[in-house]
């Protein structure tokens, strides 16, 4: 039987994750779309039922599992309800806006006794990375010994400000440098440049590797994301996915796309592919857990804090639950 998903947030996110659902994803199929804004939900349900009431879709008989992609302060909130009624639940990151209501979230899971909760940490299923991952887990390269990032989008909106490179970006690069090298973090220096973009943040882990990660929120030229890992014996790097290299007048040019979706699509595919066998097997699926959710939220929070005291951030890795090992 087809699992019934229920999508929460109609936005650019939450309108890719039903058109998948709804045109790339066998063994289940959108169920319902909520949104507060009626005709944005229409769009992207596609002729589904639509309904403004996030809870009453989580409650619903006709949802099985739910997608939550609402604006991030709801994320903790939302989880909570899908927890309660038994559902498993993909939210988009963060898991929560702070690491108290990310380890409300763990705790929760972990009465309930189920791993019910993935975190949208999309890049484990980039071909890319995953790629990397495999060769460097192979030993293709040796031992680890720095990880470069590189993290930078054309252009945001005024309201993206303050530690918001930290807390809805660079999250991203702490989820896969703790996935990529299996190494929790366990300091960071920022280095702030300009009026605060770019950011240059230097990790170490307890492992004695460093991640290095350049943030640059307003690079003007488009949406681009790398990753560099150097062992003892070589490297392994992403290469930008493109389909065609024009070669006019005397010059090669390539193109970058103007946001995250492009460029990840087949990742948003796959996570939401693996998600839906995960559920259907009953077995733990290769995504972020919410352990992975509370950690990456945990760091961020540490990062910021110390940012505004001008320090560097010491950061002590916690003991794994045991529904997480």
């Amino acid at each position: 039987m087809s699992l019934a998903v229920g999508v929460i947030g109609a936005g650019v996110m939450g309108s890719e994750h039903a058109r998948i659902l709804r045109e790339a994803t066998p063994g289940a199929h959108l169920s319902g779309v909520c949104d507060a804004d009626v005709a944005r939900a229409r769009q992207a349900a596609g002729g589904v039922w639509v309904t403004t009431d996030a809870l009453e879709l989580i409650r619903s008989d006709r949802t099985d599992a739910v997608v939550i992609a609402a604006p991030d302060i709801t994320h903790a909130s939302l989880v909570l309800a899908c927890i309660e009624q038994g559902k498993p639940v993909l939210c988009e990151k963060p898991l929560a806006t702070t690491a108290a209501e990310a380890r409300g979230v763990v705790e929760a899971e972990i009465k309930a006794s189920r791993r019910l909760v993935q975190v949208g940490y999309m890049r484990r299923f980039d071909p890319a990375y995953a790629e990397m991952k495999r060769l460097k887990d192979e030993g293709a390269i040796g031992s680890p010994l720095i990880l470069h990032n590189v993290h930078r989008n054309p252009v945001v909106p005024t309201w993206f400000a303050g530690p918001m490179s930290v807390t809805n970006a660079f999250v991203h690069e702490i989820d896969a440098s703790r996935w990529l090298l299996g190494s929790e973090m366990v300091s960071a220096h920022v280095r702030s440049l300009g009026a605060g973009d770019p950011l240059l943040i230097t990790m170490e882990t307890d492992r004695g590797e460093v991640v290095s990660t350049e943030v640059f929120m307003n690079c003007g030229y488009g949406y681009h994301v790398h990753a560099e890992l150097v062992g003892q014996k070589g490297t392994l790097q992403t290469i930008t996915p493109r389909l065609v290299t024009e070669n006019l007048s005397g010059f090669s040019r390539g193109t970058y796309p103007d946001n995250w979706i492009p460029r990840f699509r087949n990742a948003y595919i796959a996570q939401l592919d693996q998600w839906v066998k995960s559920i259907r097997s009953q077995l733990p699926g290769e995504g972020a857990s919410a352990w992975d959710g509370y950690l990456t939220t945990k760091i961020a929070d540490e990062i910021v804090a110390a940012m505004a005291n001008g320090v560097d951030a010491k950061l002590v890795p916690e003991a794994v639950p045991a529904l997480y090992r």
